[in-house]
């Protein structure tokens, strides 16, 4: 049995890659918002958005070193809370 207790190191120069995606995504979100678009906006806003989240989730949360079981974990609990926001919309639109 292997010990999978050893920490992983992490470069300096992968942080420093994340920090310059996650800027450019925000300020990409700015850019997108700031024109006017239209309903155009608000999706390209949320797009950018969840490649921020992702790149949160792999690097900053470790999910990117851990366990497999830890991802699942994190894809069912986001599925489940889509799922009940979906619901709670359509049956807002359908009153």
């Amino acid at each position: 049995m292997s010990n999978n207790n050893q920490p992983h190191i992490v470069k300096y120069r992968t942080y420093i890659f994340v920090l310059l995606a996650l800027l450019t995504f925000t300020g990409l979100s700015i850019l997108v918002t700031s024109v006017e678009l239209g309903p155009i906006a608000v999706g390209a806003a949320l797009i950018f958005s969840s490649f921020k989240s992702t790149f949160v989730l792999r690097y900053f949360m470790h999910l990117k070193f851990d366990k497999p079981v830890y991802t699942i974990m994190v894809f069912v609990t986001l599925f489940i809370f889509l799922s009940v926001l979906i619901i709670t919309l359509l049956d807002y639109l359908y009153r």
